[in-house]
């Protein structure tokens, strides 16, 4: 009995285990991750979570607030942010908190315009009730989109490794 092809396929599966797929997969990933930046940055924007613009500017690659890993030989990829807000403007969150049994807070500074300036050697300042602030979900709005990107990608980028390997 003979198969058609037989000894082209075992070559490429040869080529698959030389780490030709993982590599190309490697830089895939890697030009996924940075669309998934794209994706957060956007839905920091629209969902209007930009004051400062520090949490907007911690999702890019090589910030020093950011976290970025990606192993390629493994196809493994870490994105997001090291600062300790960025939960708390997806998700929302009280403006003091309610286990301290304090219902109001001062905060030191002044008001710039309609933006108030943390200084904590201001004589100035006011004072935050206890209140629920809520989230934004720019991060659960992003990681939603990226997730049919991403599956849609991935089987394309498959398909069009196999049609050039076969």
């Amino acid at each position: 009995m003979s198969i058609d092809g037989l000894d082209d396929f075992l070559k490429a599966v040869k080529k698959v285990a030389n780490g030709g797929f993982a590599e190309q997969m490697g830089l895939w990933l890697e030009s996924m991750g940075m669309e998934f930046l794209d994706l957060i940055q956007d839905e920091i924007i629209r969902a209007q979570s930009v004051e400062t613009r520090n949490l907007l500017n911690s999702f890019k690659r090589g910030d020093s607030e950011n976290i970025w890993t990606i192993n390629k030989g493994g196809l493994s990829l870490e994105v997001g942010t090291n600062l300790k807000y960025a939960t708390y403007v997806n998700d929302g969150h009280f403006t003091i908190d309610p286990k301290k049994g304090k219902d109001r807070r001062w905060v030191p500074g002044y008001w710039s315009g309609d933006r108030f300036v943390h200084d904590p050697s201001a004589e100035t300042g006011m004072l935050l009730k206890f209140t629920w602030i809520d989230g934004t979900g720019y991060w659960d709005n992003a990681l939603a989109i990226f997730d049919r990107m991403f599956e849609k990608g991935l089987e394309r980028k498959l398909q069009e490794w196999l049609n050039a390997t076969f």
